[in-house]
């Protein structure tokens, strides 16, 4: 895994407003408020396009939903085959993953059905694939 320091300065392209700093965000084509979530939200992004080549028209960034009413959005949502393919919920590095990161993208998942999920802060990643017809996951080691 990369060094999120050395990916910050090798990859992101980043500019500095008055006393804001920004990420430019490929998938987007805007600039972001540089946060912790943001810079993880890109390595993954970083990851799905150089190590597993997904295209960019395959990668969802910020992809809205309902649910119960509720306006959510997902991190980022993985396109294969035009149906969805992975949800990916990213935290700060700071942020430790709990069991309510975990019940917050199985019901983000109950709408969108993907196949595989997949949790990280950019220092832990919990990647598992779903049987639906089981209701359980498979904890797997790399990104599908």
């Amino acid at each position: 895994m990369y060094s999120l320091n050395l990916f910050i300065k090798k990859y992101l392209y980043i500019k500095k407003i008055k006393n804001n700093v920004l990420i430019f965000c490929i998938i987007r084509k805007k600039f972001y408020s540089f946060t912790h979530e943001e810079v993880i939200r890109q390595y993954i992004i970083f990851l799905l396009k150089k190590v597993k080549n997904y295209k960019n028209s395959n990668i969802w960034v910020e992809y809205p939903l309902i649910i119960n009413k509720l306006s959510k959005r997902i991190d980022i949502l993985v396109i294969y085959n035009k149906k969805p393919h992975i949800i990916i919920e990213c935290k700060a590095p700071k942020k430790s993953i709990t069991q309510k990161t975990f019940d917050q993208i199985s019901l983000y998942n109950q709408v969108i059905k993907a196949p595989f999920l997949m949790i990280s802060n950019g220092l832990k990643n919990f990647i598992f694939k779903v049987n639906k017809y089981k209701k359980k996951f498979f904890f797997i080691k790399k990104i599908p």
